[in-house]
């Protein structure tokens, strides 16, 4: 008899779950959910045999009893840790894009900045919601995470940088910070300061953590000391950046002439304050940021620049290759980054 699992909730129903089908199918679960999804690598005759025992146990792999035909319900989850960050957002107009253009759905699935409701994202609310791939947006997933992902067979794609154990598509955010410093160091600056990111928010990316590397070898490399009194942390947002420059100029003794931001939106919280505190950008202190924003051109912002928008368009395009049946189209790939020389730097004062 079948039993009832919360995993059958996901076909809306009470009684039949997916390891049910599995076992008297005399297959794997990640065979049934490929086959009732109508995703490819199974063969005919094993995906008949499935949907016959699917309908006659009563399951429903998708919210409508229509969607066994196919499977598909067209949709593709996006996973991410805010959605209010300029990157995100932008990565989001690209996936979007992509899926627009190819009569997909989105779904949201938004952590709102933390990872305490991460285990009931990926045990149920994934599930429930029955999507075709996944999309995640920088953010590092866990051993048991990925395990649940591929107990459910769906393509899957991370946007934003490196992460173990799966596709990605990103900048080398290694080269690119160290395109920033060295452009800081060429134009003769000594004392650079750096505001790098470092969110406590349970999401276990590595980005923040290769920003800092880069920027500590470049200055090794150059023999430029590294000032602990000048490393400042923020979490990517103007507001961190205001913050870390007034407690950086709060502090006695020597100021830099250069401070190195990870990413714009902290560099632009750094301008605002500088303002506020009579301090000229970039005649007294030059400023460099990662991301080229929207605001970075019109703030005359020094930057090194990277297109998030086309980093998810192409991920997302990988995931629907995949699905339509091209067999190992999600793959990872490096973004292009470029130094965009703007106002906010300049030779350091005499």
């Amino acid at each position: 008899m079948a039993r009832s699992t919360e995993r059958s909730q996901r076909g809306g129903h009470s009684g039949v779950s997916i390891e049910d089908v599995a076992a008297a199918a005399g297959v794997s679960t990640a065979t049934v959910s490929r086959a009732v999804r109508g995703l490819p690598r199974v063969s005919p005759a094993t995906r008949e045999k499935i949907l016959e025992v699917a309908s006659a146990l009563g399951y429903v792999a998708s919210s409508s009893a229509s969607g066994l035909a196919t499977g598909r319900t067209r949709t593709i989850g996006v996973l991410a840790p805010f959605v209010s960050r300029w990157f995100f957002s932008k990565a989001i107009e690209g996936a979007d894009r992509e899926l627009h253009a190819r009569q997909y759905n989105l779904s949201l699935f938004n952590l709102g900045g933390h990872g305490s409701n991460r285990e009931r994202l990926f045990s149920k609310t994934m599930v429930y919601k029955q999507i075709d791939a996944l999309l995640v947006l920088c953010m590092a997933l866990t051993h048991d995470e990925l395990e649940h992902l591929q107990k459910i067979d769906i393509p899957l794609i991370v946007v934003g940088g490196h992460v173990e154990e799966c596709a990605y598509i990103g900048i080398d955010d290694y080269a690119a910070s160290s395109t920033a410093v060295r452009h800081l160091i060429d134009l003769g600056h000594r004392d650079i300061a750096l505001l790098h990111g470092d969110d406590e928010t349970d999401l276990n990316f590595d980005v923040p953590r290769v920003r800092i590397l880069a920027f500590k070898e470049v200055m090794a490399a150059a023999q430029l000391p590294i000032r602990p009194e000048w490393d400042e942390r923020g979490d990517f947002t103007v507001r961190s950046g205001q913050e870390a420059f007034r407690r950086l100029w709060a502090r006695p003794g020597p100021k830099p002439t250069a401070i190195f931001c990870a990413s714009d939106e902290m560099a632009m919280g750094v301008i605002f304050e500088a303002a506020r505190a009579g301090v000229r950008v970039p005649g007294d202190l030059s400023v460099v940021g990662i991301d080229d924003h929207d605001f970075a051109g019109p703030m005359g912002l020094t930057t090194v620049g990277q297109r998030p928008d086309e980093q998810a368009e192409l991920a997302t395009k990988m995931l629907l290759d995949e699905l339509s049946g091209m067999h190992g189209a999600v793959r990872s790939a490096v973004a292009p980054h470029q130094l965009i020389v703007r106002s906010t730097t300049a030779p350091p004062p005499s």
